[in-house]
């Protein structure tokens, strides 16, 4: 298990992962009407990402605010994150592709991936439970790996979040970031996604050390990797990047083409 992120980046350095963070979804609170405005713009950021090289999408709902749980969660974000993704697909189609759907959703992601030929997805809660801003997440790793098993999803990788932004650990705050890890790599998790403590915000340069030397699993940044920063994180086998990518760093933002560009065109010198 703790090879098969290398099945999907064939490169020696850090993978780079860039956000496709889709318009809001019909039913949410922002959602303006337009079912093919949404399309259209996840379509347009993809093939500016395919254009400059990136490694690999993941695909998001994060405009969805505020989110709920995935007992609130209604039919419509499934069908429109499947129908977003299966065009996404057809542009970037040589390329690894993941989805997550917020929050929680992690079900509804591997239904998504599956439907879409997607490759992987980032789940939320798999191990150890918290409290996010939407509420109590609790852990899923043994039924997320049961459905992924019931739907024939087996090729469809698990990267998982652990101590993760925008949350507190409180409750589990006597089980350290290295068991978290080992608990998620028992747990046969496919790589685990370390994070600041908020969307942006950079992930210890600390904490990667110690993860890396405690589990054998790939170790992917989930957050705050910017042009300036990112060499101190080569260690990482991948980069999640969504805010740097927008214009003025802000993720709500449109794509900042010269900086993907560029980015780009520096770690492919590492």
């Amino acid at each position: 298990m703790a090879n098969r992120l290398k099945t999907l980046f064939s490169q020696k350095r850090s993978s780079v992962i860039g956000m496709v963070h889709v318009l809001p979804l019909p039913g949410t609170p922002l959602y303006v009407g337009n079912t093919q405005q949404i399309i259209d713009k996840a379509c347009y950021e993809t093939e500016i990402y395919v254009k400059n090289n990136i490694d690999s999408i993941l695909v998001e709902n994060m405009h969805d605010v505020p989110y709920v749980q995935p007992k609130n969660f209604q039919p419509e974000t499934v069908a429109m994150m499947s129908r977003i993704c299966t065009e996404i697909k057809k542009i970037a189609v040589n390329m690894p592709l993941g989805v997550q759907v917020l929050a929680g959703g992690n079900k509804e992601a591997l239904a998504v991936a599956q439907a879409s030929d997607f490759d992987y997805i980032r789940a939320e809660g798999f191990v150890f439970s918290h409290v996010a801003d939407e509420g109590f997440t609790d852990a899923n790793a043994g039924t997320l790996l049961r459905f992924r098993k019931q739907i024939g999803a087996e090729s469809i990788q698990i990267f998982t979040d652990i101590k993760k932004k925008h949350s507190s650990h409180a409750v589990t705050s006597d089980v350290s970031l290295e068991e978290t890890a080992r608990a998620a790599e028992f747990f046969l998790s496919d790589g685990i996604i370390l994070t600041g403590t908020a969307t942006g915000a950079a992930a210890s340069v600390e904490e990667l050390k110690r993860l890396k030397q405690n589990v054998k699993l790939p170790v992917i940044i989930g957050s705050g990797i910017t042009k300036s920063n990112y060499k101190s994180y080569l260690d990482a086998d991948a980069f999640i990047i969504g805010s740097h990518f927008k214009i003025g760093g802000i993720w709500n933002n449109d794509l900042c083409e010269k900086t993907i560009n560029e980015f780009m065109s520096s770690i492919k010198q590492e």
